[in-house]
């Protein structure tokens, strides 16, 4: 239609290459919009299907939004448009590694490598997925390369560090981690794993104050939180640990490795008064009977089936490693995609924090009441123990209150003559914190149907028994939560 004089004119649409057209999407796509990234890429390959840089990008987004194997076919027809693309491999193997097959994964950093002999990714990526296939020699080759050809790595600098330190080159160990928190100052795990490093050199000292960064960096960081009031403790270096303990606890007033420590270094002072008011043991710890749910003819019945139930749940497997529990089994979290007997338990688990909560004063200056969650979850794990099943002093440090049902029990915990095999014992510490004096303690006999709620900074332990029966029974946590928490997968 033609415009009537003096009208203005929209001005002409300007045609974009599709060089600029996939620069357009990488800047969506490197500020985290995967949608829009992809519509772009999809574009391109509308007017051009074999473009191999739209094909690996598109991959790329595939992989990020969870679809390893789309990514995978993706990258592997922009491979075939290119194959001198190091790159192109590179992400291929990251796809390879999401979709579970090391592996082919291998193969594909490998020919990264071959591509681009120093392209320090692609040997940052072979060296990670070589050390996850526990091929320890062959990753630090890797890793060493990586930061020969990348020093400012700081990720390739970490890791190789922490792998020295595990192959005892603790001088090596020390000089790349050292670099790595000079690479980036404010990453807790350089600082944490410098630490372990110095401790393995005898450096105790330095590796308190590299603790301690890590700690000042991230509160929570629970690992540098324990090495670091250990190494106090083994140093003997008790007001050191106190003084720790409370500039921690001053940060994150109520860190539960932080007041398990203040309470081991009281004691340890001569400060029972102290020590004893933040146990709590007398207060805090509480035990519910629960009779026969809805549904179920007895309580017996419902613990009958929540046996089985657990006892052949997917995720059971002997001694985890890093648990707690010795001689017996453990699963992951038995609340995901509950049913049956599991899902009446969490409704029994939701019903005995409410009432524990009751018992708690409202105004109490206790560091454990006035830092209360205001949203919390439930995980749960069964733990089925076997002859001399036991578990060691412990606590559970990400956890606001802690507790414990007891399903099934040998017949010899159920009478007075076998003193205390297999009862919960609460208050001892774990040996490495063993004090002069003797602690304070509680000690109860469990009972079938019995829950006991509790602070999940109580050191607590289950005392070793001899019986042919399995000892079964459901641990659970209460964690601080937000609207996006996500509980654990690894309990």
């Amino acid at each position: 239609m033609n415009t009537q004089a003096g009208q203005a004119q929209d001005p002409p649409r300007k045609t974009i290459t599709v060089q600029e057209a996939l620069q357009n999407g990488l800047r969506h796509h490197n500020a985290g919009e995967l949608r829009e990234a992809a519509a772009i890429y999809r574009r391109v390959l509308n007017a051009q299907p074999d473009n191999t840089d739209a094909l690996h990008l598109l991959g790329v987004v595939a992989r990020q939004s969870g679809q390893p194997d789309t990514a995978i076919q993706l990258i592997r027809r922009a491979i075939a448009g290119n194959e001198r693309n190091a790159t192109y491999h590179g992400n291929l193997g990251t796809a390879y590694e999401a979709s579970g097959r090391p592996d082919e994964a291998l193969a594909a950093y490998r020919r990264a490598i071959e591509v681009d002999p120093d392209y320090a990714d692609a040997h940052f990526k072979l060296a990670a997925a070589l050390d996850r296939a526990g091929e320890y020699q062959d990753a630090l080759a890797a890793y060493r390369r990586t930061v020969e050809i990348n020093p400012d790595m700081h990720m390739g600098q970490l890791k190789y560090g922490e792998l020295l330190r595990k192959a005892n080159d603790v001088d090596g160990a020390i000089a790349a981690l050292t670099k790595a928190t000079e690479l980036a100052p404010d990453d807790a795990d350089s600082h944490y794993q410098l630490g372990l490093a110095l401790k393995k050199a005898g450096r105790g000292p330095d590796c308190v104050a590299s603790f301690r960064r890590a700690a000042q960096a991230k509160p929570d960081h629970d690992a540098a939180l324990f090495d670091l009031t250990l190494a106090l403790w083994q140093m003997k270096d008790v007001k050191g640990l106190l003084e720790a303990c409370d500039e921690c606890l001053a940060a994150d007033p109520g860190n539960r490795r932080m007041l398990a420590g203040k309470i081991s270094a009281l004691d340890e002072l001569g400060d029972r008064a102290g020590a004893d008011r933040l146990l709590g043991l007398d207060e805090f710890i509480h035990g519910k009977q629960f009779d026969g749910p809805a549904g179920y003819d007895s309580l017996a019945a419902f613990n009958r089936q929540l046996a089985g139930e657990v006892s052949t749940h997917r995720t059971l497997q002997y001694e985890k490693a890093g648990h707690a529990t010795k001689f017996g089994k453990h699963t992951g979290d038995i609340l995901r995609n509950a049913a049956g007997a599991i899902a009446t338990l969490k409704g029994m688990m939701e019903e005995g924090v409410a009432e524990f909560l009751t018992t708690l004063p409202a105004d109490s200056d206790h560091p454990f009441i006035t830092h209360m969650p205001k949203k919390w979850q439930l995980v749960a794990w069964a733990i089925v123990m076997d002859r001399q099943g036991h578990q060691l002093p412990h606590i559970h440090p990400a956890a606001w209150i802690s507790g414990v049902y007891y399903v099934q029990l040998p017949s010899l915990m159920q009478g007075d003559g076998n003193g205390h095999a297999g009862w919960i014992e609460f208050g001892r510490p774990q040996s490495d914190f063993k004090s002069k004096a003797e602690p304070e303690i509680r000690i109860f006999r469990p009972e079938e149907g019995l829950m006991f709620l509790f602070p999940s900074y109580l050191y607590h332990e289950t005392i070793p028994y001899e019986s042919d029966e399995n000892r079964i029974s459901v641990a659970f946590d209460v964690l601080p939560a937000d609207d996006d928490y996500k509980p654990p997968t690894n309990l």
